[in-house]
């Protein structure tokens, strides 16, 4: 299998969320506060972790205080393990992104994610936006390859966490555009965007959401999406696969209970996170 299919295959791989409902057990439930863990504060997946909380506490869904519980560290292993070895009672999940599934191709963790988790849903699926700093005078794909090409190995693109979307688009760049490039990575989403506004690194692909803002603003350069086809949420962005057809990646956002939560329970939590998530 050559190296582009394997980082497909972890892309895709990384995309599989599925809902569960049923049985009869934990009617009682919630009795107590729920905490959702996290990565670091800041990113992508505190962002709606935070969206969610917000949405249960107001909206007093599930009659108690839902809370957010950063785990930094580990690109998501830390909070991942947290959760894998709680108790199954719904009273501890998680929020985050397609790493949880990719990071164990890459490194070894202390959990098995095909055993240790339960979906409950999804919460965000959208592409990358490929960002630069103003400093790199490329305005287009076309324009980022010829320069990469003709300085090999001297342009860099970040990531916050080993396995994530932004890791593995930058991958998957390299491999069709043939080029060197160099993956630097920070400890967290939100420290990656703090180093690529200062000027540190020159390249993320990012989400949409994370850097609107600083591309609205001019302290970034919006170059591309990685969806097939243009993207709603960034009007006028053409897409990688216009240059490279075929390039496609994205990020999909989950909340997970441990394995052995009773269907019921994960049921509940479908449902009411589901209302939070379309109001939003």
């Amino acid at each position: 299998m050559s190296k582009q299919r394997v980082v497909k295959c972890v892309i895709t791989a990384g995309g599989l969320f599925v809902a569960s409902a049923g049985s009869v057990w934990g009617q009682d439930y919630p009795h107590k506060p729920i905490r959702i863990v996290t990565d670091g504060a800041g990113g992508g997946n505190d962002i709606v972790s935070r969206v969610i909380t917000q949405g249960l506490t107001l909206t007093g869904a599930l009659g108690q205080q839902v809370i957010v519980e950063n785990r930094a560290g580990g690109s998501g292993a830390i909070a991942s393990d947290a959760v894998a070895k709680a108790a199954p009672d719904g009273y501890t999940l998680l929020v985050y992104s397609n790493t949880l599934w990719t990071l164990p191709f890459i490194r070894k963790v202390p959990y098995d994610v095909s055993t240790d988790f339960l979906p409950i849903t999804t919460a965000t699926k959208a592409p990358n936006l490929l960002v630069v700093h103003p400093s790199l005078p490329v305005k287009s794909v076309k324009e980022l390859i010829a320069l990469a090409k003709a300085r090999p190995g001297e342009l860099n693109f970040i990531s916050g966490a080993l396995g994530s979307s932004p890791h593995l688009a930058g991958e998957l760049f390299k491999i069709m555009a043939g080029v060197n490039m160099v993956h630097v990575l920070y400890a967290g989403g939100a420290r990656a965007i703090i180093g690529l506004l200062g000027g540190e690194v020159q390249m993320f692909f990012a989400t949409v959401q994370g850097v609107k803002a600083h591309v609205k603003s001019g302290k970034l350069r919006a170059v591309a999406v990685t969806s097939a086809t243009p993207f709603v949420l960034a009007p006028g962005v053409p897409t990688i696969a216009a240059t490279l057809p075929g390039f496609e990646t994205g990020q999909v956002i989950g909340v997970h209970a441990p394995a052995k939560t009773p269907e019921a329970i994960i049921n509940r939590l479908n449902q009411e996170i589901v209302r939070v998530l379309e109001r939003a």
